[in-house]
Protein backbone atom coordinates (compact mmCIF):
# COMPACT_ATOMS: atom_id res chain seq x y z
CA UNK A 1 0.00 0.00 0.00
CA UNK A 2 1.56 3.27 -0.91
CA UNK A 3 2.35 5.62 2.02
CA UNK A 4 -0.01 8.64 2.80
CA UNK A 5 0.94 11.67 1.33
CA UNK A 6 2.26 13.66 4.75
CA UNK A 7 1.43 16.73 3.33
CA UNK A 8 -2.42 16.08 3.17
CA UNK A 9 -4.21 18.09 5.69
CA UNK A 10 -6.07 16.04 8.28
CA UNK A 11 -9.73 17.03 8.39
CA UNK A 12 -11.74 17.07 11.18
CA UNK A 13 -15.49 15.58 11.75
CA UNK A 14 -18.32 17.61 10.47
CA UNK A 15 -21.30 18.16 12.98
CA UNK A 16 -25.14 19.50 11.88
CA UNK A 17 -27.19 20.35 14.85
CA UNK A 18 -30.94 19.88 14.33
CA UNK A 19 -32.14 22.76 16.27
CA UNK A 20 -29.84 25.47 14.48
CA UNK A 21 -31.20 24.07 10.80
CA UNK A 22 -34.44 24.35 12.36
CA UNK A 23 -33.77 28.14 13.41
CA UNK A 24 -32.79 28.88 10.01
CA UNK A 25 -35.81 27.29 8.07
CA UNK A 26 -37.89 29.39 10.45
CA UNK A 27 -35.70 32.10 9.35
CA UNK A 28 -36.36 31.63 5.85
CA UNK A 29 -40.17 32.15 6.46
CA UNK A 30 -39.32 36.17 6.79
CA UNK A 31 -36.97 35.92 4.15
CA UNK A 32 -39.21 36.88 0.30
CA UNK A 33 -35.78 36.81 -1.71
CA UNK A 34 -35.22 33.12 0.02
CA UNK A 35 -39.38 32.48 -1.21
CA UNK A 36 -38.38 33.54 -4.81
CA UNK A 37 -35.25 31.69 -4.89
CA UNK A 38 -36.66 28.26 -3.97
CA UNK A 39 -40.11 28.65 -5.34
CA UNK A 40 -38.17 28.88 -8.66
CA UNK A 41 -36.10 26.09 -8.04
CA UNK A 42 -38.75 24.12 -7.11
CA UNK A 43 -40.24 24.41 -10.50
CA UNK A 44 -37.39 23.29 -12.01
CA UNK A 45 -36.41 20.46 -10.40
CA UNK A 46 -40.13 18.80 -10.43
CA UNK A 47 -39.49 19.91 -14.67
CA UNK A 48 -36.36 17.83 -14.89
CA UNK A 49 -37.06 15.43 -12.89
CA UNK A 50 -40.81 14.71 -14.03
CA UNK A 51 -39.13 14.22 -17.64
CA UNK A 52 -36.08 12.03 -16.48
CA UNK A 53 -38.40 9.79 -14.89
CA UNK A 54 -40.89 10.20 -18.37
CA UNK A 55 -37.79 8.20 -20.11
CA UNK A 56 -36.99 5.63 -17.76
CA UNK A 57 -37.84 2.19 -20.21
CA UNK A 58 -39.23 0.93 -16.60
CA UNK A 59 -42.73 -0.18 -18.35
CA UNK A 60 -40.49 -1.53 -21.18
CA UNK A 61 -37.56 -3.03 -19.39
CA UNK A 62 -35.58 -5.96 -21.09
CA UNK A 63 -33.08 -8.07 -19.36
CA UNK A 64 -30.62 -7.06 -21.82
CA UNK A 65 -30.48 -4.10 -20.78
CA UNK A 66 -29.23 -4.73 -17.09
CA UNK A 67 -25.76 -5.96 -16.16
CA UNK A 68 -26.47 -7.18 -12.84
CA UNK A 69 -23.69 -9.82 -11.82
CA UNK A 70 -25.79 -13.61 -11.90
CA UNK A 71 -23.65 -14.22 -8.40
CA UNK A 72 -25.39 -10.99 -6.75
CA UNK A 73 -28.44 -11.81 -7.89
CA UNK A 74 -27.78 -15.45 -6.22
CA UNK A 75 -26.48 -14.26 -2.99
CA UNK A 76 -29.32 -11.57 -2.48
CA UNK A 77 -32.16 -14.67 -3.25
CA UNK A 78 -30.32 -16.28 -0.42
CA UNK A 79 -30.29 -13.75 1.96
CA UNK A 80 -34.23 -13.08 1.46
CA UNK A 81 -34.88 -16.72 1.36
CA UNK A 82 -36.89 -16.07 -2.26
CA UNK A 83 -38.28 -18.85 -3.71
CA UNK A 84 -40.32 -16.84 -6.97
CA UNK A 85 -38.07 -14.97 -9.76
CA UNK A 86 -41.14 -12.12 -9.15
CA UNK A 87 -39.55 -11.56 -6.18
CA UNK A 88 -36.10 -11.18 -6.98
CA UNK A 89 -37.47 -8.62 -10.47
CA UNK A 90 -38.68 -6.43 -7.81
CA UNK A 91 -35.36 -5.70 -6.51
CA UNK A 92 -33.33 -5.18 -9.72
CA UNK A 93 -35.87 -2.39 -11.08
CA UNK A 94 -35.40 -0.17 -8.27
CA UNK A 95 -31.88 -0.64 -7.88
CA UNK A 96 -31.52 0.15 -11.70
CA UNK A 97 -33.77 3.38 -10.93
CA UNK A 98 -31.06 4.50 -9.13
CA UNK A 99 -28.59 3.74 -10.90
CA UNK A 100 -29.63 5.75 -13.96
CA UNK A 101 -30.58 8.75 -11.52
CA UNK A 102 -27.03 9.23 -10.19
CA UNK A 103 -25.42 9.16 -13.56
CA UNK A 104 -28.14 12.87 -14.00
CA UNK A 105 -28.81 13.89 -10.75
CA UNK A 106 -25.68 15.62 -10.01
CA UNK A 107 -25.76 17.66 -12.80
CA UNK A 108 -29.46 18.50 -12.84
CA UNK A 109 -28.25 19.87 -9.36
CA UNK A 110 -26.36 22.19 -10.87
CA UNK A 111 -28.01 23.21 -14.24
CA UNK A 112 -30.76 24.34 -11.47
CA UNK A 113 -29.21 25.66 -8.86
CA UNK A 114 -26.18 27.75 -10.03
CA UNK A 115 -28.27 30.41 -12.68
CA UNK A 116 -30.62 30.90 -9.09
CA UNK A 117 -27.68 32.26 -7.53
CA UNK A 118 -25.76 34.17 -10.27
CA UNK A 119 -23.55 31.77 -11.73
CA UNK A 120 -23.30 30.51 -15.64
CA UNK A 121 -23.78 27.28 -16.81
CA UNK A 122 -20.39 26.29 -18.88
CA UNK A 123 -20.67 23.24 -22.00
CA UNK A 124 -18.27 21.24 -20.84
CA UNK A 125 -17.08 20.30 -24.32
CA UNK A 126 -14.37 17.44 -24.95
CA UNK A 127 -11.13 18.01 -25.67
CA UNK A 128 -11.52 21.93 -24.99
CA UNK A 129 -10.34 24.83 -22.60
CA UNK A 130 -13.28 24.54 -20.88
CA UNK A 131 -13.71 20.67 -20.62
CA UNK A 132 -13.24 20.92 -17.12
CA UNK A 133 -15.70 23.68 -16.55
CA UNK A 134 -19.49 23.65 -15.12
CA UNK A 135 -19.78 26.53 -14.07
CA UNK A 136 -18.21 30.59 -14.03
CA UNK A 137 -19.22 33.54 -12.43
CA UNK A 138 -17.30 37.15 -12.86
CA UNK A 139 -17.24 39.27 -10.45
CA UNK A 140 -15.21 42.40 -8.95
CA UNK A 141 -12.50 41.55 -11.92
CA UNK A 142 -12.36 37.89 -10.17
CA UNK A 143 -13.52 34.68 -12.82
CA UNK A 144 -14.34 32.22 -10.11
CA UNK A 145 -14.46 29.05 -12.28
CA UNK A 146 -16.25 25.64 -10.69
CA UNK A 147 -15.81 21.91 -11.93
CA UNK A 148 -18.23 20.01 -9.39
CA UNK A 149 -18.86 16.47 -8.78
CA UNK A 150 -21.52 14.47 -7.22
CA UNK A 151 -19.99 12.93 -4.04
CA UNK A 152 -16.73 12.74 -1.99
CA UNK A 153 -14.84 10.15 -3.57
CA UNK A 154 -15.62 10.43 -7.16
CA UNK A 155 -11.98 11.40 -7.83
CA UNK A 156 -8.99 8.83 -9.26
CA UNK A 157 -5.36 9.99 -9.33
CA UNK A 158 -6.08 10.19 -13.19
CA UNK A 159 -8.84 12.30 -12.97
CA UNK A 160 -6.87 14.36 -10.37
CA UNK A 161 -4.09 14.73 -12.85
CA UNK A 162 -6.60 15.67 -15.40
CA UNK A 163 -7.90 18.61 -12.97
CA UNK A 164 -4.10 19.91 -12.59
CA UNK A 165 -3.43 19.96 -16.23
CA UNK A 166 -6.88 21.86 -17.45
CA UNK A 167 -5.84 24.94 -14.87
CA UNK A 168 -2.32 24.52 -15.81
CA UNK A 169 -2.90 24.91 -19.78
CA UNK A 170 -5.87 26.63 -19.66
CA UNK A 171 -6.09 28.92 -16.82
CA UNK A 172 -4.88 31.71 -19.05
CA UNK A 173 -7.57 31.33 -21.41
CA UNK A 174 -9.83 31.53 -18.37
CA UNK A 175 -8.60 34.50 -17.78
CA UNK A 176 -8.58 36.30 -21.25
CA UNK A 177 -12.14 35.08 -22.48
CA UNK A 178 -13.51 36.67 -19.28
CA UNK A 179 -11.36 39.75 -19.19
CA UNK A 180 -10.84 39.57 -15.79
CA UNK A 181 -7.48 39.59 -13.37
CA UNK A 182 -7.87 37.37 -11.27
CA UNK A 183 -8.32 33.36 -11.02
CA UNK A 184 -10.71 31.60 -8.02
CA UNK A 185 -10.67 27.80 -9.29
CA UNK A 186 -12.88 25.70 -6.96
CA UNK A 187 -12.98 21.82 -6.97
CA UNK A 188 -16.38 21.54 -6.01
CA UNK A 189 -18.92 18.29 -3.97
CA UNK A 190 -22.43 18.63 -4.09
CA UNK A 191 -22.63 16.67 -0.66
CA UNK A 192 -20.34 14.78 1.75
CA UNK A 193 -17.36 16.13 4.01
CA UNK A 194 -13.79 16.79 3.49
CA UNK A 195 -13.43 13.46 6.26
CA UNK A 196 -15.17 11.45 3.87
CA UNK A 197 -13.39 12.37 0.56
CA UNK A 198 -10.56 9.81 -0.48
CA UNK A 199 -8.38 12.75 -0.10
CA UNK A 200 -7.96 12.79 -4.48
CA UNK A 201 -9.64 16.24 -4.55
CA UNK A 202 -6.29 17.54 -2.55
CA UNK A 203 -4.13 15.85 -5.13
CA UNK A 204 -5.23 18.13 -7.33
CA UNK A 205 -3.98 21.38 -5.57
CA UNK A 206 -0.43 18.96 -5.13
CA UNK A 207 -0.08 17.32 -8.38
CA UNK A 208 -0.59 21.46 -9.69
CA UNK A 209 1.59 23.25 -7.24
CA UNK A 210 3.99 20.59 -8.96
CA UNK A 211 3.28 21.33 -12.39
CA UNK A 212 3.71 25.51 -11.85
CA UNK A 213 7.01 24.90 -9.88
CA UNK A 214 8.14 27.15 -7.24
CA UNK A 215 8.57 30.45 -8.72
CA UNK A 216 4.74 30.53 -9.34
CA UNK A 217 3.78 29.20 -6.13
CA UNK A 218 2.61 31.47 -3.54
CA UNK A 219 1.15 29.36 -0.66
CA UNK A 220 1.75 25.79 -0.82
CA UNK A 221 -1.09 23.53 -0.34
CA UNK A 222 0.44 21.88 2.15
CA UNK A 223 -1.58 21.00 5.56
CA UNK A 224 -4.34 22.74 3.48
CA UNK A 225 -7.26 22.14 1.32
CA UNK A 226 -6.63 25.51 -0.74
CA UNK A 227 -3.07 27.35 -2.54
CA UNK A 228 -2.27 30.62 -3.92
CA UNK A 229 -0.06 30.91 -7.56
CA UNK A 230 0.81 32.96 -10.05
CA UNK A 231 -0.48 31.92 -13.95
CA UNK A 232 0.69 34.29 -16.49
CA UNK A 233 2.04 36.39 -14.02
CA UNK A 234 -1.54 36.98 -12.41
CA UNK A 235 -2.25 36.32 -8.85
CA UNK A 236 -4.98 33.60 -9.09
CA UNK A 237 -6.13 30.57 -6.27
CA UNK A 238 -7.61 27.43 -6.44
CA UNK A 239 -9.66 25.90 -3.67
CA UNK A 240 -11.50 22.64 -2.54
CA UNK A 241 -14.91 22.96 -1.12
CA UNK A 242 -16.96 19.80 -0.03
CA UNK A 243 -20.76 19.65 0.44
CA UNK A 244 -21.86 22.49 2.85
CA UNK A 245 -19.03 25.00 2.21
CA UNK A 246 -19.10 24.76 -1.86
CA UNK A 247 -23.12 25.67 -1.18
CA UNK A 248 -21.80 28.73 1.10
CA UNK A 249 -19.49 29.96 -1.14
CA UNK A 250 -22.23 29.29 -4.01
CA UNK A 251 -24.64 31.43 -2.29
CA UNK A 252 -24.11 32.26 1.16
CA UNK A 253 -24.76 30.65 4.76
CA UNK A 254 -28.81 30.01 3.85
CA UNK A 255 -28.16 28.61 0.21
CA UNK A 256 -27.86 24.80 1.14
CA UNK A 257 -31.12 24.80 3.20
CA UNK A 258 -32.79 26.98 0.47
CA UNK A 259 -31.95 23.81 -1.90
CA UNK A 260 -32.50 21.73 0.13
CA UNK A 261 -36.12 23.16 0.63
CA UNK A 262 -36.61 23.30 -3.01
CA UNK A 263 -35.87 19.37 -3.65
CA UNK A 264 -38.29 18.31 -0.50
CA UNK A 265 -41.34 20.72 -2.03
CA UNK A 266 -40.19 18.95 -5.63
CA UNK A 267 -40.07 15.48 -4.65
CA UNK A 268 -42.10 14.80 -1.21
CA UNK A 269 -45.75 15.21 -0.90
CA UNK A 270 -46.54 16.31 2.49
CA UNK A 271 -48.86 14.16 4.71
CA UNK A 272 -48.78 11.62 7.83
CA UNK A 273 -45.07 11.10 8.80
CA UNK A 274 -43.88 7.46 10.46
CA UNK A 275 -44.96 7.58 14.07
CA UNK A 276 -42.84 8.45 16.83
CA UNK A 277 -40.58 5.96 18.07
CA UNK A 278 -40.55 4.16 14.49
CA UNK A 279 -37.80 1.65 14.23
CA UNK A 280 -36.08 1.74 10.87
CA UNK A 281 -34.38 -1.05 8.78
CA UNK A 282 -31.36 1.11 8.97
CA UNK A 283 -30.43 1.18 12.78
CA UNK A 284 -29.46 4.81 13.37
CA UNK A 285 -32.04 6.19 10.84
CA UNK A 286 -34.44 6.63 13.72
CA UNK A 287 -31.56 8.95 15.51
CA UNK A 288 -31.22 11.06 12.63
CA UNK A 289 -34.67 12.01 11.44
CA UNK A 290 -36.21 12.34 14.77
CA UNK A 291 -36.82 16.29 15.65
CA UNK A 292 -34.70 17.60 18.68
CA UNK A 293 -35.97 17.27 22.08
CA UNK A 294 -36.39 21.37 22.40
CA UNK A 295 -38.42 22.04 19.43
CA UNK A 296 -42.04 22.56 19.27
CA UNK A 297 -44.09 21.25 16.96
CA UNK A 298 -44.42 24.87 14.76
CA UNK A 299 -45.66 25.41 11.73
CA UNK A 300 -43.59 26.69 9.08
CA UNK A 301 -44.02 28.28 5.83
CA UNK A 302 -41.68 26.68 3.89
CA UNK A 303 -42.08 22.85 4.61
CA UNK A 304 -44.94 21.20 6.11
CA UNK A 305 -44.67 19.13 9.23
CA UNK A 306 -44.17 15.86 7.29
CA UNK A 307 -41.82 17.10 5.51
CA UNK A 308 -39.29 18.06 8.13
CA UNK A 309 -37.64 14.38 8.90
CA UNK A 310 -36.84 14.52 5.16
CA UNK A 311 -35.17 17.63 5.42
CA UNK A 312 -32.84 16.25 8.82
CA UNK A 313 -32.83 13.14 6.54
CA UNK A 314 -31.09 15.27 3.26
CA UNK A 315 -28.87 17.03 6.17
CA UNK A 316 -27.34 13.87 7.44
CA UNK A 317 -25.39 13.28 3.83
CA UNK A 318 -23.93 16.99 4.91
CA UNK A 319 -22.24 16.38 8.02
CA UNK A 320 -20.64 13.68 9.62
CA UNK A 321 -22.69 13.92 12.64
CA UNK A 322 -26.34 14.97 13.26
CA UNK A 323 -26.64 16.66 16.35
CA UNK A 324 -29.51 18.01 18.97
Amino acid sequence: MARRNPNIPVATSTACSKSKILRSLKGLDADQDAHRRIFEMEREFRRKIQAHIAALPVASAKFKNFSTSPFVLMFYAQAKNYTRISEIVGDILPAKLFSSMETSAGRMMEEVALPVYGWEIVPSGMHTANSAIDGKRVENGVVKIVTLKSGPRCLNDEMSENFADNIFAHGTAWLEDSGANSLDFTYGVLYGTKKQSNKKDWHILGKLAGKLGPDNVIATPNGQWSMKFKIGGVGSEATVRVGMEWWEYLGGPTCLLEVSCALIRACVHAGVPDPAGMNYDISDLREIVSAPRDFDDVNFAILQSSQIPWLLFLMRHFCDDLVE
